[in-house]
């Protein structure tokens, strides 16, 4: 297949388990766009924790697209235009928040500028922050203090509760909302048509690709959308069972170089 798109998830995907970006894999992308591939980083992150791994495969240059909140915000990467954007109904969300108060969760919210919690030694509130760059600001009551319209709501949860958490979210929310898990610690609640692979299909609309000519790698749960949405779905060798389902090829892990494996074996450009 001749690929004129590449769709990146970030954790556990793009950069190894020590949030780098290999220089194998650094190199396999440049190279990419240099022959005139377009990027997508997709991720769960705001929109500021996509710069730092923009800027070191230099998407700038190459027209690429940041693809933040599972698609929920769409940008430019070298203008910084927005090109498309759900949010929740604020309302509604501090409603969510009264609940969520009644659940063994950190909730964490952010406005793409900052992050709110109200304890900021919670649980992985710290480890959120450094991965995205972004400062935490400790607020009483997050329903009360909630004056805007989230994208979503990343929730902080031990990994030993996570499914039960998350069936107990699903049972709450109306069909307006999903739960989505984006680690073993990690659930986010977003609006349902937020999807990595609405997002991807969204990309290709704008840039006039079609769907077949893309590939897209990825390691969990929210990235099945945009993996069976891609002409090649290719999940990394630590991915989850249900990932590597979908997919249609499976690569080395994100520690081994997979990305770069797989653009040498399997994509052609």
């Amino acid at each position: 297949m001749n690929v004129k798109v590449i769709a990146l998830d970030i954790d556990g995907t793009l950069t190894n388990d020590q949030k780098k970006i290999t220089e194998a894999t650094r190199k396999a992308l440049l190279e990419a766009q240099e022959k005139g591939v377009r990027l997508v980083l997709a991720s769960a992150r705001p929109t500021p924790g996509l710069y730092q791994a923009a800027e070191c495969l230099n998407m700038k240059a190459h027209g690429g697209i940041l693809m933040a909140y599972n698609g929920g915000r769409i940008v430019e990467a070298s203008s910084g235009t927005v090109l498309s954007e759900i949010h929740m109904e604020k309302e509604k969300t501090k409603e969510l928040l009264r609940f969520l108060e009644t659940l063994p969760v950190t909730v964490i919210l952010d406005d793409g500028i900052q992050f709110y919690v109200t304890d900021a030694g919670g649980y992985k509130v710290d480890y959120e922050c450094k991965n995205n760059n972004m400062q935490c600001t400790e607020v009483e009551n997050l329903a009360d203090f909630l004056n805007f319209s989230p994208i979503k709501l990343l929730l902080a949860v031990d990994p030993k509760q996570i499914l039960k958490v998350q069936q107990q979210i699903a049972e709450y929310l109306d069909q307006e909302l999903t739960v989505v898990r984006t680690a073993a610690f990690y659930l986010e609640i977003i609006p349902s048509q937020i999807n990595k692979g609405k997002g991807l299909t969204d990309v290709c609309t704008y840039l006039g690709v079609n769907l077949c000519d893309t590939a897209a790698f990825g390691d969990s749960e929210n990235d099945i959308p945009m993996l069976e949405k891609a002409g090649c779905g290719v999940a990394m060798e630590n991915a989850e069972e249900a990932v590597k389902m979908c997919a249609d090829k499976i690569t080395l892990s994100n520690n081994q170089d997979g990305i770069a494996y797989a653009m040498k074996n399997w994509i052609k450009i």
